[in-house]
């Protein structure tokens, strides 16, 4: 029997994936390593402008817009019956959409905790629900979650995003215990520090982004890019029998003491 070649191993040529959330940051340049690797790539979020823009910006021909939130569960099986229709199959989802709402517990409205659990974990479950659906006809398929080093420790004033994503992770393995006999892997991405949009006024703050690059045996921020990797490995056929994990990309930050 020939051993695959290493470049087929990480090939996804063929294969279809949504990446939601990718309009910009770790979304984006996640989007762009799936591309690169030969998927055809459906952009998701709610700015049909942005996603145009991340669509110019990938600059292939291989990448689709798909405009819809995910915490609306009609749009959700809405765009779903979509791609069915218009692929007839979805191979990767990548999940990254999140938000981030940092401050003391007891600040916090009923309304803004129930918003937060819902876009961070509540609707994770029903996109992996209707995506395992087409994946079970089709026989395989990939559930990528990106969760973050949150999910695994914790900070002061970031009690219900931390909460949320410690339940994502759990979902990542309750999922794999419940689709890997159906050739469906589940499987998380958990990032550390990284210079995102959303970070920039941390990671450009001389002492707040100093704190945080030393936190880290590498001394220093991620760059978004630096993600991609670890998502066309997770959707790769060099990932087949990686089922149930969490992939940490921080630099190194967790093993510090």
């Amino acid at each position: 029997m020939t051993a695959p070649s290493l470049s087929s191993m990480f090939s996804l040529e063929g294969k279809v994936a949504l990446v939601t959330g990718s309009g910009r940051g770790i979304g984006l340049e996640i989007a762009r390593a799936l591309a690169g690797a030969g998927a055809h790539v459906l952009l998701n979020g709610r700015d049909a402008g942005r996603l145009r823009e991340a669509a110019a910006d990938i600059g292939t021909g291989n990448v689709a817009c798909l405009p819809f939130d995910i915490a609306d569960g009609n749009a959700v099986r809405e765009a779903f019956a979509v791609i069915e229709h218009e692929h007839g199959r979805l191979d990767v989802l990548v999940q990254n959409v999140g938000q981030r709402n940092r401050k003391p517990l007891q600040d916090f409205s009923d309304e803004e905790i129930r918003t937060l659990i819902d876009v961070d974990l509540s609707s994770a479950f029903i996109l992996a629900r209707e995506a395992a659906r087409l994946m079970l006809k089709q026989g395989e398929g990939r559930l990528i979650a990106v969760t973050s080093i949150a999910g695994q420790i914790a900070r002061a004033n970031d009690s219900v995003y931390t909460a949320a994503k410690a339940g994502l992770t759990g979902m990542v393995r309750a999922l794999a215990a419940e689709y890997g006999s159906r050739n469906i892997t589940s499987n998380a991405i958990a990032p550390g520090f990284f210079a995102t949009e959303t970070n920039l006024a941390i990671a450009n703050d001389p002492e707040k982004g100093a704190y945080f690059a030393n936190r880290t045996p590498m001394g220093r921020w991620g760059q978004p890019s630096e993600l991609g990797g670890a998502a066309v490995f997770l959707a790769s056929p060099a990932a087949s029998y990686v089922n149930g994990h969490t992939l940490v990309v921080d630099g190194g930050a967790t093993i510090l003491m």
